[in-house]
């Protein structure tokens, strides 16, 4: 009789404690879901209050403003996390400190993923190029199609899909040909020393002056560079906008073969170049989306 008295009074006692113990965390509980509840209203709140003032903010783009917004909401949701588990006497130090030393073993083993994020970081704070503009470095060259954190996508002149990482960008000269709204060329041709070279001189600086697409200002001009034991260089300059670089550097080497037969020379057209290459392919793809063709130099 007195063993069941025991246990009546015992399980009376540990119902009483449990009652007291609900009662104590109910409270916690309750208080940790409210405040789980506010902290991710205001994490919401807060980003999207961030990412509208970076928005307004000229030269922030919106991949950056997305990060720099992520981050703010994710660091706030940690701080009410550690706050909630401080409400049930859980000791936030340590894990503070936990969630550093996962931090440092994670930058450790992502070390090269991150430096691609801090290059992607600085590109879209510098902007050395935009999407769609055509761009050239040691590595890479294409029309900018998308700047990520990690990486930036291209297309080739010759319709290629091309990744390259931002860390080999931000590390190498970039040399960017649609950045600019005009730009010079320079056609070069080799005369004979017996062909009348102001003559020639007039008729490549008549069809220049012709073509609505060459600047006036600057205005084109047509000197003689260069003379050699056989023949005498002529360089024709001049300025033309950036959309219609390609299309007039290809017509003012036809024309000048023009010039040259019209003048009578015994040599029609020797040596004649253009500064093509990279740029001419930068402006192929800009204007007509066709493959450029490397240039020849013509022989006589």
């Amino acid at each position: 009789m007195e063993q069941a008295t025991d246990v009546i009074a015992a399980t009376r006692t540990a119902l009483n404690e449990a009652s007291a113990l609900a009662v104590q965390y109910s409270f916690a509980i309750l208080g940790a879901i409210i405040l789980l509840i506010a902290g991710w209203v205001m994490a919401s709140f807060v980003s999207r209050w961030a990412y509208e003032g970076m928005s307004r903010v000229r030269g922030i783009d919106e991949t950056l403003a997305r990060f720099f917004t992520n981050v703010l909401r994710y660091a706030l949701l940690i701080l009410v996390f550690v706050t909630v588990l401080a409400q049930f006497g859980v000791q936030t130090a340590s894990i503070i400190a936990a969630l550093g030393a996962a931090g440092l073993a994670i930058g450790l083993a992502l070390q090269g993923t991150l430096q691609n994020i801090a290059a992607g970081i600085m590109l879209l704070i510098l902007r050395p190029f935009r999407v769609g503009e055509y761009i050239e470095t040691s590595s890479v060259s294409g029309t900018v199609r998308e700047i990520g954190l990690f990486a930036t996508e291209f297309k080739t002149f010759d319709g290629l899909y091309r990744l390259a990482p931002n860390s080999i960008l931000w590390n190498t000269p970039i040399t960017n040909y649609s950045r600019e709204p005009t730009r010079q060329n320079e056609l070069k041709i080799s005369l004979a020393y017996e062909d009348d070279a102001d003559a020639a001189m007039e008729r490549l600086l008549g069809f220049a002056k012709a073509d609505p697409r060459i600047l006036k200002t600057p205005a084109p001009a047509v000197f003689i560079d260069s003379m050699s034991g056989a023949t005498i260089g002529l360089t024709l300059r001049y300025w033309a906008k950036s959309g219609d670089w390609w299309g007039v550097s290809r017509d003012m080497i036809k024309r000048a073969k023009l010039a040259i037969d019209q003048a009578g020379h015994l040599i029609p057209l020797y040596g004649a170049e253009a500064q093509s290459g990279s740029a001419a392919v930068a402006d192929a793809e800009m204007i007509a989306g066709e493959p450029a063709m490397p240039e020849r130099k013509a022989r006589r």
